[in-house]
């Protein structure tokens, strides 16, 4: 059941040397390119990266939390254009989302890195850091990273009892019981 995916998965930040195959990466393509969008807009584009140069200079698309990038055995990089949708945000990280459950159902460890609002350096933002690095056309914004691999750990799923349950109200806010 996909519940149970969703009760074992986690993010991967760690990866086996070694790259990920043509059919899952294609698999993984089709996933993404089968993300709903608002009004069918679709304004979310993709480029997969494999090549070790690439992946080492996206891994330092901001100060922190993407060095483990270099490590994956690909990158999905989801963009989106502005001017297709007004939730071009939204649309382009349901499609992320769909990369990471898909990467866990082939056996593949995912992890997201956020780009967007973020800065690659003072004055630049990693966005445009990216942009250039794979000369994306005018117009489009990364959202953020996927980073794919054959994963080097093993996590357990997030045991039932860290859920957030009192996140959670039933009818009107702050009711915690069904009625």
């Amino acid at each position: 059941m996909f519940i149970d995916l969703l009760r074992s998965r986690r993010m991967v930040r760690k990866f086996e040397d070694r790259p990920v195959e043509r059919e899952a990466l294609d698999l993984l393509v089709e996933a993404a390119l089968r993300a709903p969008s608002s009004k069918n807009s679709t304004p979310w584009e993709f480029v997969v990266v494999t090549d070790r140069d690439r992946l080492e200079k996206l891994s330092v698309a901001k100060p922190h939390g993407a060095a483990f990038v270099k490590g994956a055995g690909a990158v999905f990089v989801v963009c989106a254009d502005p001017g297709t949708s007004d939730v071009w945000v939204e649309d382009a990280s349901i499609a992320a989302t769909l990369l990471h459950l898909t990467a866990f159902d082939l056996g593949l460890g995912s992890c997201w890195v956020q780009l967007r609002g973020r800065e690659h350096a003072p004055g630049r933002s990693s966005s445009d850091y990216v942009a250039e690095l794979l000369g994306l056309r005018e117009g489009l914004e990364v959202d953020c990273l996927v980073a794919v691999g054959h994963p080097a750990e093993s996590k357990e799923g997030h045991p039932a009892s860290s859920l957030q349950h009192d996140k959670v109200s039933f009818e009107r806010y702050g009711r915690s019981e069904r009625v």
